[in-house]
């Protein structure tokens, strides 16, 4: 009886350990799990917890898929059985810089402690990404050397060496097209994203990015501002945890006054906000202890859960709400600047911050002196004016062409239609009058930006099988925001469209001069125009080759299609033969 009480112990006692994670194992606590760890923890623990189910979604750069981990306490999971259960899903993401490891750590944990203790919330689902960027979970090393633990980690670009976190909206990354199934597949709520922090020194652990109010969907950012936000700031504090808004320094140090992160469509949040999701970004403090940053990582979510239970009724209500005020809406924004007239004042807990002669060059060097803590008010910037707008047409037409582009409607789930059958449809088009071009690359594309349009009504040929897509849908922020080429983060500004903007016919110039002098004297009126032109302009009166340019640009033989955008905006909803 002894023996078998002995073995019955020891047996709980290492089905106890087996439970821990590689971070609750190490000594100091300093240690993150490697890939490989972690994709031998959660298959035994779904072994033990019927409620827990491990999915896998696409394949990664890499080669291998994203592994969801998906909690439901009545052990339902499909997702439109969940939608019919008027159910909230949380959707959580980590690793995407696996240098920045603490979710994954602190998500096997909580993953393990619901499971354990039987806390899973009633009326909400909670989806983890194992980890994103498995690639850079693979290249482990020490390549963050600003940041305090833990002894090891994953390196922040992915195999084809992205970031991971600039390619939601242009989705580069087979990781990225993995991401967007998971999204539109569990249709959350509510969105996280963990990170860790870089910049300047002070007292917290945990900082915090929230969907920029001005940027979020009114109905969203009223009640993130007034209701989920300061719950999530009461209750961290309560934990021992206090939160201040994720430090963007406007000058330098913190004291000078911080920033509120505008998160457009290439981030994460940015491209769940277009969604009308709700989404938060955690960024703890890089010089922080590395269990600290996990388990305040771990209280983050678990209070992020705790309220969103209690508010699942209304949080669904909200998002109905945006929904069908998004499928209305007129005017989307499509760019936005910072508002440097407005701000609030934040009490804030920092180091003194100094100068001191460099080691290396001898030279004035920054330093925070945690000796010298201070609290302090400083300034919040957190308005941003609107400096772009579009109205949406009764709907685009997509040629089948840009096959990406309609690749990634499908999976972001735009509905669209195709023609049965070639036609002429009278549209607006824009022509790109002016842009400007980074000279270097940004994440694999040259992006444009300061776009400037010149729209113009006509009739272009479309083709049967080309793609309509109408503007009254939810996700009609996405739609517009990707196809106005002035928006930030559209299809156009990260090169998408950048065949156009090259010229593909031109001439002779001997051949052309004969053909120019007769269109000229056939068309007096032009003959007038480049006169007048002329007298305007010196350089173009003593350039014979600028001139025959110009006649050229302006006669027919000059193609139409020459810097011109292929989207078509249908301004009218008119009967169409469609498929």
């Amino acid at each position: 009886m002894k023996k078998l009480l002995l073995v019955l112990l020891l047996t709980l006692a290492g089905h106890a350990y087996a439970q821990l994670t590689p971070f609750e194992r190490s000594t100091d606590h300093n240690y993150t799990a490697t890939y490989a760890q972690v994709m031998a923890y959660y298959p035994q623990l779904a072994k033990q917890y019927p409620q827990l189910r491990l999915f896998n979604y696409g394949t990664t750069d890499v080669g291998k898929p994203l592994t969801l981990a998906v909690l439901s306490r009545d052990r339902v999971f499909d997702p439109s059985l969940i939608k019919k259960q008027n159910k909230r899903v949380i959707l959580i993401n980590n690793g995407i810089h696996p240098g920045e490891p603490e979710g994954i750590d602190a998500s096997m944990m909580l993953i393990r402690d619901l499971l354990k203790n039987n806390k899973l919330p009633k009326d909400v689902v909670v989806c983890f990404i194992a980890v994103y960027n498995i690639d850079g979970c693979l290249n482990r090393g020490l390549s963050r050397i600003s940041q305090n633990g833990p002894r090891a980690y994953g390196f922040r670009g992915n195999y084809r060496n992205l970031d991971l976190n600039r390619d939601f909206i242009k989705a580069d990354s087979r990781n990225a097209l993995a991401f967007i199934q998971i999204l539109n597949a569990w249709q959350p709520e509510v969105f996280l994203d963990n990170h860790t922090s870089d910049g300047a020194d002070y007292q917290y652990v945990m900082t915090l990015i929230e969907t920029q109010k001005d940027k979020q969907n009114p109905i969203l950012a009223d009640y993130t501002a007034k209701v989920l936000s300061p719950e999530l700031y009461k209750r961290m504090a309560q934990s021992g945890y206090e939160m201040i808004p994720y430090v963007e320094s406007e000058k330098g140090t913190p004291d000078s006054g911080i920033v509120a992160f505008l998160e457009t469509p290439r981030f994460s949040s940015g491209y769940t906000a277009q969604h009308n999701i709700i989404s938060y970004i955690t960024e703890t403090h890089m010089l922080k202890p590395y269990d600290k940053r996990v388990y305040s990582t771990y209280y983050f979510m678990q209070h992020l859960i705790d309220i969103c239970q209690r508010d699942a009724q209304r949080i669904g209500q909200l998002k109905q709400q945006v929904d069908t005020q998004v499928k209305q809406q007129k005017t989307f924004a499509l760019n936005w600047d910072l508002d440097e007239t407005k701000y609030d004042m934040l009490q804030f807990k920092g180091y003194e911050a100094g100068h001191k002669p460099s080691d290396i060059s001898g030279l004035p060097r920054l330093y925070y002196n945690r000796n010298k803590p201070y609290t302090k008010n400083i300034k919040y910037y957190n308005t941003y004016k609107v400096t772009a707008t579009a109205n949406k047409p009764a709907a685009y037409v997509v040629p089948q062409a840009w096959g990406k582009i309609i690749d990634l409607f499908k999976l972001n789930k735009v509905a669209m239609h195709r023609l049965k059958h070639d036609t002429t449809l009278s549209l607006q088009m824009y022509y790109i009058a002016d842009y400007k071009t980074s000279p270097r690359p940004y994440e694999g594309h040259y992006l444009h930006s300061d776009v400037k349009l010149t729209p113009t009504n006509m009739p272009i040929k479309f083709y049967e099988g080309d793609y309509v897509v109408y503007t009254n849908q939810p996700i009609n922020r996405y739609i517009v925001e990707t196809l106005e080429p002035q928006g930030v983060d559209s299809f156009f500004a990260w090169g998408f469209f950048d065949s156009m903007l090259g010229q593909k016919e031109h001439y002779s110039d001997y051949v052309f001069e004969d053909i120019a002098a007769t269109y000229l004297k056939q068309h007096p009126e032009l003959e007038k125009q480049l006169d007048d032109e002329k007298a305007k302009n010196p350089q173009l009166a003593k350039s014979a080759s600028a001139q025959l340019e110009y006649v050229y640009h302006h006669s027919p033989y000059f193609e139409p299609t020459y810097l011109r955008y292929p989207v078509g905006r249908l301004l009218t909803d008119i009967q169409l033969d469609l498929n």
